[in-house]
């Protein structure tokens, strides 16, 4: 039988069997050589440990690009939630999208999904405790009693499914210690950061435990609403985690839950350019903002669980159950305009629920191991906003203009998947996968016109004068996608491999679409359902993808590098976008419209290069060390055809959304004994060049190349009781926009003077990062 810290791992791999327990994968940790005399073991020094081919082995012999980044690593750095992590993965972007405070934009390799809302599916799969998040909100997860963040990167259509074409992220919970235990954490900084985390466990009997984290997590705004007298930026969190675990030998289960309720004020943009009808000046604080509308209070509560059992039925074959329900509900009130009165005003509301079960069967051999499995998904997302156009009705003799748009999509998909590997000769492996998914995705759209103000949704006194859009549609999407690797390791420290990879991104119907806008398709001198199915469907999208990579541990596991180059085949690629809609002829765009279709083709081809180093240890004769890490990613993303609206390819005027050409990041850890502990004095600096917020390159919202430089100091007592850390971030304080809005035209070159597409003030709207942030840390172990 295998021993129980195996069994552990492989239920909490994940349900595509890719998880990792790993030292600290920036090299933060000391004994790193100890990982060559001891490779075998978990917990040896710098070897991270994966399970890609279900069993125990080195991330170097993998063949995946993977980085890992453990709970340790993370408190140390004072990481604080999922976006950060982003500064030390080659060519990934995650951001906090626009309007909201947990609402996760992710892009890995330039493939991604910017807009949240149901009907669109997500590029990067994201996954809590191996149950796959179906929508993006309450997604930007806070950092605590986490074991480790995984980032897998390409597509992983074949052990993940759909929608992981851009490579997949892992949030894996802490498992619970044999022995009882309590740990207390706390954080206070600047901008009125604080921060409680408290965490305990104990065993009910040798074979039960149970465990839970409760965790107050609060920040005053970096700026603050002019209009309405509020925070702006500011954090309101209460959330919980709680676990049971149950060990019997060959039976494992573990049944998690947890819950988060975000009451933070919304997260309102910074106007660029003043307000075209009022004149409203541009704000000096890019935090601040005008925004007036109040009709709903930004509000987000999530809440999940998950059940998994791993059956271990003999020393070859081991099964596995992971059972996942998870629900979300939030309104926001999203002021595109940023200014008092409502001239592109939109309350939002967001509910979303799912099942998933997934089953396994793993087989692990001499030379052949692998898994065949099954995967079923039931889920629903719910989308309804009105947006306010009271200063355009006002002009055109409507008082109270506003447009609502309601969406509601189904979800129901399986798949059967099965990925084995045989090692040919003792040097030379191959690995054939392949996956098969059925994706039902029905939806119903509803676009209502109203005036007199507010819908009913928000308790508003709003009129219906015109339905635009009365629409529900099935479409029923399948697909295949293999995978195939062969992989030479002539000594255990090199690795050169070949992979060959595919997935997909769901397909779907446009929630903003507009039915009475739908031109007659077949010809038939009618415009009928089938015109406007067509009018509204869109395609799922494909990445193949073909990846070289070499990893290696050198000077007696002192140095670990991995070096990956890839060509990626982009097809099919969905563009969504809203443009201004003239709803009544009268020149003034004001309404929303959807246009989605699979517009474009792309090359997305890049490299990519990790490594860390133990430069020196006991270098000073007292237990000293000195380690570094980096990272280098570098990408080049061209469309091959651009379709535009009006069927004009446009690719050469069309760049990729949110992908930097170049990202990297380099660290270091210098360790210093003092007393009865050691002081770890930490340094990170990230870099990423000029990106674009959309396909069509914008010059006042497009953020150029930048540099954040982070620290921390940490002092951890010898027998591990207590730590104390100093963490700063962004410490020179740099400025940078990472979402915006946009809907005017003109202003380039400059001098030109703008002209609003939606609404009467024009809407210019930019999101920022976090500026400099300085707090300090404590935490007891007991």
């Amino acid at each position: 039988m295998k021993n129980v810290i195996a069994r552990r791992t492989l239920l909490l791999a994940g349900c595509a069997g890719l998880g990792a327990i790993a030292a600290p994968a920036a090299a933060q940790d000391s004994d790193i050589d100890t990982a060559a005399e001891e490779a075998e073991t978990l917990d040896a020094g710098n070897t991270i440990v994966v399970t890609a081919r279900r069993r125990e082995e080195r991330l170097i012999d993998v063949p995946i690009s993977v980085t890992a980044l453990t709970g340790e690593t993370l408190q140390q750095q004072g990481i604080l939630e999922l976006t950060q992590i982003g500064q030390q993965v080659p060519n990934i972007t995650l951001e906090v999208s626009r309007g909201t405070n947990t609402t996760l934009t992710a892009f890995i390799r330039g493939v991604g999904q910017q807009d949240p809302v149901a009907g669109f599916e997500a590029g990067v799969g994201l996954y809590i405790d191996d149950v796959y998040l179906n929508r993006p909100q309450a997604a930007v997860l806070d950092i605590y009693n986490v074991e480790r963040i995984e980032v897998l990167r390409g597509p992983q259509g074949t052990l993940y499914g759909r929608n992981t074409i851009g490579g997949a992220i892992k949030y894996v919970t802490a498992e619970l210690p044999d022995d009882p235990s309590l740990q207390i954490r706390g954080a206070y900084g600047n901008y009125d950061q604080a921060d409680l985390i408290v965490t305990a466990s104990t065993p009910i009997t040798d074979n039960l435990k149970i465990g839970a984290s409760g965790a107050r997590l609060s920040r005053g705004g970096f700026g603050e609403n002019l209009t309405l007298g509020t925070e702006n930026y500011n954090k309101d969190v209460w959330a919980a985690r709680g676990t049971i675990e149950f060990d019997s030998g060959p039976v494992f289960v573990r049944l998690s839950g947890d819950y988060v309720k975000d009451n933070s004020e919304a997260r309102q943009g910074h106007r660029l350019i003043p307000g075209l009808l009022s004149g409203a000046p541009v704000l000096d604080d890019v935090f601040d903002t005008r925004a007036g509308l109040n009709v709903v209070d930004q509000e987000v509560e999530a809440y999940g669980g998950a059940l998994n059992i791993a059956i271990e039925v003999s020393d070859t074959i081991t099964l596995k159950s992971i059972t996942g329900y998870r629900e979300d509900r939030s309104t926001t009130p999203i002021d595109f305009d940023s200014l008092p009165a409502a001239d592109l005003d939109v309350p939002a509301i967001y509910e979303n629920d799912q099942f998933s079960q997934e089953l396994q069967l793993l087989y692990e051999g001499d030379r052949l191991s692998g898994v065949v499995g099954f995967y079923y998904l039931n889920a629903n997302a719910f989308t309804a906003f009105d947006v306010a156009l009271f200063n355009t009705g006002a002009a055109i003799g409507l008082p109270g203009l506003n447009a609502q748009t309601l969406g509601d999509v189904d979800t129901e998909t399986w798949s059967v998947f099965a990925d084995f590997t045989y090692d040919l000769t003792d040097t030379i492996s191959v690995s054939l996968g392949g996956r098969y998914t059925n994706d039902k995705r029905t939806s119903r759209v509803l676009r209502t016109t109203f005036i007199g103000g507010f819908s009913d949704l928000f308790d508003g006194t709003g009129v219906p004068i015109a339905v635009t859009s009365d629409f529900e549609g099935s479409e029923t999407f399948e697909d295949f996608n293999p995978r195939a690797s062969i992989s030479w390791q002539p000594n255990r420290d090199h690795n050169v491999y070949f992979t060959y990879s595919q997935g997909f991104k769901g397909g779907g119907f446009d929630p903003r679409g507009q039915t009475t806008a739908a031109p007659d398709l077949d010809g038939d001198g009618d415009i009928d359902f089938d015109d406007q199915f067509e009018f509204l469907r869109f395609a799922p999208e494909t990445v193949d993808s073909f990846e070289l990579g070499w990893k290696a541990s050198l000077l007696d596991n002192r140095l670990n590098i991995s070096l990956a180059g890839f060509l990626s085949q982009y097809n099919d690629v969905q563009i969504p976008g809203s443009v201004g809609l003239d709803t009544n002829g009268d020149g003034v765009n004001d309404s929303f419209i959807g246009i989605t279709s699979n517009a474009a083709s792309a090359d997305v081809n890049g490299i990519e290069f990790e490594g860390n180093a133990l430069v020196g240890k006991d270098f000073a004769g007292n237990g000293s060390r000195f380690s570094v890490n980096w990272s280098l990613g570098v990408l080049d993303a061209q469309f091959n055809t651009f379709i535009d609206a009006f069927g004009n390819d446009v690719a050469d005027q069309r760049v990729f959304q949110n992908t930097p050409d170049i990202t990297g990041h380099m660290g270091f850890n210098l360790g210093i004994p003092a007393g009865d502990g050691i002081f770890d004095l930490i340094g990170l600096a990230s870099l990423r060049s000029d990106a674009s917020q959309f396909e069509v390159p914008n010059p006042f919202l497009d953020q150029d190349g930048f540099v954040l430089v982070d620290a921390s100091v940490v002092y951890t007592s010898e027998d591990g009781f207590y730590s104390i850390g100093l963490h700063g971030k962004n410490l020179f304080d740099k400025e940078y926009i990472v979402a915006g809005y946009n809907f005017v035209s003109g202003g380039t070159p400059p001098g030109t003077p703008f002209t609003p597409t939606l609404g009467l003030e024009g809407t210019l709207t930019g999101f920022y990062g976090d500026p400099r942030r300085v707090f300090v840390t404590a935490q007891v172990n007991f």
